[in-house]
């Protein structure tokens, strides 16, 4: 069910978004060969925090009996890990790298979820070429993201221009709503 915002909790969620691209920005600024996914981490639940935010992934419950809770801030996933890679002290960034760094920004009763895929160093042309398929991706998905729309114009928009592109999109991981949520 989907419910419609007010212009009072748009701008709750819009908070909790610049939160979450603040963390974002600091990670950027950290990726380079050497520094490891656990590092990344840290910086990105500092910023959070130091903003007035929750990282809202860490603690998340598996929801299966005997999977520990997630333990941390960020989801890092390197070269073709696809989704949901756990932060580790022993996983370093190498050059020629290209990670994915999913985080969850909680404040004020609203998440602002944000992923963003870094190169690390120098990496191949055929790399180079993916990261700016998929970025566009968004931005052709954006432009239907417009009242009188429905979610499936903006996804169809997504996977036409990467199939376009001679890529695929990964069926069971294709999104989820934001908005409100209890702590």
């Amino acid at each position: 069910m989907v419910t419609i915002k007010s212009r009072r909790e748009i701008e709750l969620m819009r908070e909790a978004g610049r939160v979450a691209c603040l963390a974002q920005n600091e990670i950027e600024k950290a990726i380079k060969p050497g520094i490891s996914t656990l590092e990344l981490d840290k910086i990105a639940e500092n910023v959070i925090r130091k903003n007035g935010g929750i990282p809202a992934e860490k603690g998340y419950p598996s929801g299966q009996k005997g999977v520990p809770n997630f333990p941390g801030s960020i989801c890092a996933s390197i070269n073709d890990e696809v989704i949901h890679g756990i932060p580790s002290g022993k996983v370093v960034l190498k050059n020629g790298d290209i990670i994915s760094i999913d985080l969850v920004a909680y404040k004020n009763g609203f998440n602002g979820d944000c992923a963003r895929t870094y190169i690390v160093g120098n990496v191949p042309e055929s790399t180079k070429r993916l990261v700016d398929v998929t970025k566009q991706a968004f931005f052709e998905g954006i432009k239907y993201a417009k009242k009188g729309n429905r979610l499936g114009d903006i996804s169809h928009a997504i996977g036409s221009y990467v199939e376009s592109n001679g890529y695929s999109v990964v069926r069971e991981f294709q999104g989820h709503g934001i908005g409100a949520r209890n702590a």
